[in-house]
């Protein structure tokens, strides 16, 4: 065994933290590969190993052989003729099997170039495998690395012994990494595949504001607040429900910290992504009023059949209601888990229409005129027929335009006629 092939077994030990069994094995599969390649028709050899003494540094090869009839050898790389057998173990028998060394001369040195590549490869598997026993269990948390390189549009992440890849979908659309630049991020999960073992990270995943709070909120990690529900739209708002069966305890207060202080390294981590606190309520009203503030809410109307929650705003607060680019009830209905429709608040305007049909039908009444024309007057400043006859001809007329039937001059002298009959 060569001198480098020595350094290779104690680098991948010390550095790569291997077992050194599990870097043998390595380098044991790699020489019987080699010599698979370097010996013609070795390829069928069904059972073979080798063997590494590590003091000599000398590598040895067996082939498990299959005893037959002297004359009856046919494949010379699997079956052993009886009278040759029987000279390395007398008590052989037919159909038994027996190990043989087949160990070409000078085989460490023509061997070691081929076995140095095959053993990388194994070694790489043998790592990445290491890599997922020791992962595997810590999907979930949230761990710190160095941006490494980019590929496309992935974020490939330093964990220190390990690396990490961040998918573009799992990266906030409002952030920049740079190589160098440190992250937290959130493990998905460890998975195993045909390229092997593999850590997705995440740091738009809504987990990852979850564990942000657990770390940052002592209440949190020791169960006394809860968080029934989160819903992010990663790198502009999350919504997080929290409660307490402790009635002494305000849970959102405790999210928040003394002055803030909780919340804001929260945000900080987050790059100032918008997070609202919301006290969970098994009252579907008040946990409503809560998630949507701070728009005051008109009325609410719940259809627990098809899990709809109509709600109606006045115009001023139609837009706090319904958020930027829709996200405030958006997110109120992913944390509720109800489609949440927002709409402005028509019982007002329809009072006051309610009002105008009924004082234009009583100026209709008056002028001997349709309902139309009059709610046409009414609308335009003619309340009463007294003011009616204080408004222009000319603007009597373009008051009524459209309206093939109305007749301005005959409008005015019969609003002039009740005006004079009621003096």
């Amino acid at each position: 065994m060569t001198n480098d092939i020595v350094a290779l077994i104690e680098y991948y030990e010390r550095e790569k933290q291997l077992e050194r069994d599990r870097v043998i094995a390595a380098l044991e599969y790699a020489f019987v590969s080699a010599y698979r390649k370097m010996v013609p028709g070795a390829e069928s050899i069904e059972e073979i190993r080798a063997s590494i003494d590590l003091k000599k540094g000398k590598t040895t090869i067996f082939a498990k052989l299959t005893v037959v009839a002297n004359d009856d050898v046919v494949d010379k790389f699997n079956e052993v003729a009886l009278e040759l057998a029987q000279k390395k173990q007398p008590d052989i028998k037919l159909d038994d099997t027996l190990e043989f060394n087949i160990t070409p001369k000078n085989f460490d040195r023509i061997a070691v170039q081929t076995a140095k590549q095959t053993m990388m490869q194994r070694l790489r598997m043998a790592e990445k495998e290491m890599l997922y026993d020791e992962f595997k269990d810590r999907a979930g948390e949230i761990v710190s690395g160095l941006v490494r390189r980019f590929e496309k549009s992935d974020v490939l992440v330093d964990l220190g012994k390990f690396e990490g890849r961040m998918l573009q979908r799992e990266r906030v659309v409002t952030e920049d990494y740079n190589m160098g630049d440190r992250i937290r991020c959130y493990v998905v999960e460890v998975r195993n595949d045909n390229r092997g073992p593999e850590i997705i990270l995440s740091r738009s995943h809504p987990n990852f504001v979850r564990r942000l709070f657990e770390a940052e909120v002592s209440e949190i990690a020791d169960r006394t607040v809860e968080i029934r529900a989160i819903a992010r739209e990663a790198g502009y708002r999350t919504k997080i429900s929290v409660w307490s069966d402790d009635e002494r305890i305000d849970p959102v207060g405790a999210c928040v910290g003394l002055r803030g202080a909780r919340v804001k390294n929260i945000v900080k981590e987050l790059n100032n992504e918008k997070v609202d606190i919301i006290p969970w309520s098994d009252d579907l009203n008040e946990f409503v009023t809560e998630a949507l503030k701070p728009a005051r809410i008109n009325s609410i109307n719940i259809n627990e059949a098809e899990k709809i929650i109509n709600v109606t705003v006045d115009e001023e607060d139609l837009s706090k209601a319904i958020g930027r680019r829709g996200q405030n009830a958006r997110l109120t209905s992913r944390l509720l888990g109800w489609d949440v429709q927002v709409r402005k608040d028509e019982s007002q305007r329809e009072q006051f229409e309610a009002r105008v049909h009924d004082a234009a039908h009583t100026l209709a009444e008056q002028l001997e005129v349709s309902d139309e024309i009059a709610d046409h007057l009414y609308r335009a400043g003619g309340v009463t027929a007294d003011m009616i006859t204080q408004m222009p001809i000319e603007y009597i007329s373009s008051s009524l335009e459209g309206l093939e039937e109305a007749d301005p001059d005959a409008i005015l002298a019969k609003a002039q006629e009740v005006v004079g009959a009621n003096s």
